[in-house]
């Protein structure tokens, strides 16, 4: 089946995570139109079944194909380790299917040979052992330390990322020993970048933090134009937004985001 260049980008979460690579995305790629699914209705995901993950991320999948999306991003941490092979099988040769895991794990292959690495995530992406199973595939020496940090997504969700409670909810979990004599952090949640300058105030300015949504842009970009799939000229479509819930913080980050009012669209995924 022949994918059009001029078809949109869809990407997807459970929530507002997923605009920081989407942010990226357009930043890095404005000529393409943006199809965004946050799937508000079953937020988080990092606390969830794989079996409920698998459920949710193939349909949601189907949502995008229908609105004829050229690539699919799972901008999803637990979705990419739960459902990245099963959502490729089922969209075959209908889209390309990306996830936030494999170019993460590329860069610290090419720039962190041999060191000491963090990461954070939910309970699904840490317990999956996704990032550890790859890392150690490379066979370049990298020690990763991983911890789950559930409370930080539904506390970012929720806008309390903002407030002085999460500066004490960010320490609890970054001074725990899992954590001790890292080089590097890895935020393996598409949420975290949110809370990337709290983070490093933790520890002084004294690790890199890898935010996965500039490196998961640029691989996004270098795949499609792989296949010849960029887009030729800047498209006349809108980006859209489609939610399976409407929350009053999805709408006010988004604006946030991209700095105008978006139109949100209800997208139950089911009746």
């Amino acid at each position: 089946m022949a994918i059009d260049a001029q078809s949109p980008i869809g990407i997807f979460d459970s929530g507002i995570g997923g605009l920081t690579v989407a942010r990226e995305v357009k930043k890095l790629l404005p000529n393409e139109q943006i199809v965004y699914f946050g799937d508000t209705a079953h937020l988080p995901y990092g606390d969830k079944s794989t079996a409920a993950i698998q459920a949710y991320s193939v349909k949601i999948a189907d949502v995008l194909i229908k609105e004829k999306c050229k690539l699919i991003l799972i901008a999803c941490n637990s979705a990419s380790a739960a459902a990245f092979d099963l959502v490729k099988a089922y969209v075959a040769s209908k889209a390309l299917v990306v996830n936030v895991i494999d170019p993460v794990v590329n860069f610290l292959g090419k720039h962190h040979n041999g060191e000491t690495v963090g990461l954070i995530g939910t309970k699904q992406t840490v317990t999956s052992g996704v990032y550890l199973q790859k890392v150690n595939n490379l066979g370049v020496g990298i020690q990763m330390k991983s911890l789950a940090t559930p409370l930080l997504a539904p506390m970012i969700e929720e806008g309390f990322h903002l407030q002085n409670i999460s500066k004490d909810i960010i320490a609890s979990y970054l001074g725990q020993t899992e954590l001790k004599e890292i080089q590097t952090l890895v935020l393996g949640c598409t949420h975290y970048p949110l809370i990337k300058n709290q983070i490093l105030e933790f520890f002084n300015g004294k690790i890199e933090l890898i935010d996965a949504s500039e490196t998961v842009a640029r691989s996004v970009a270098d795949l499609l134009k792989f296949n010849g799939l960029l887009a030729e000229k800047k498209t006349t479509e809108k980006d859209k937004f489609l939610v399976s819930d409407y929350t009053v913080s999805f709408e006010e980050t988004t604006k946030l985001f991209f700095g105008k009012q978006i139109k949100l669209q209800k997208y139950p995924l089911w009746e």
